[in-house]
């Protein structure tokens, strides 16, 4: 069984993410996903986004990225159909977390 991370939001809301498996299938569902740098502790967030079809890899860009930054990053994804709760779960993971490479956007 693929092991989940709960992240933390500012509101105090907790959200599992489990890590993606890059060369699977993806499904064509809306989700949230962060990039973070891994380590015995845990993730540490360095980008939070949502995408309306994890299928269709918007989120590449942004993984490649952060590893060009930050060396070895892993995408967690958490499956949210409704883009207003997606929205709503970013940016309260953001707001805790201050990842780098939402800074400004």
């Amino acid at each position: 069984m693929t092991r989940q991370y709960e992240l933390a939001g500012k509101s105090g809301a907790r959200y599992r993410y489990t890590p993606l498996e890059e060369a699977r299938f993806l499904p064509p569902a809306g989700a949230n996903f962060v990039i973070a740098k891994m380590s015995k502790e845990g993730p540490t967030v360095v980008y939070a986004g949502e995408t309306d079809n994890l299928a269709n890899q918007t989120w590449r860009e942004a993984l490649d990225k952060a590893r060009e930054a930050y060396g070895e990053a892993a995408i967690l994804t958490r499956l949210n159909v409704t883009r207003a709760v997606r929205e709503a779960e970013r940016t309260d993971l953001i707001e805790q977390h201050q990842p780098p490479m939402n800074a400004g956007a």
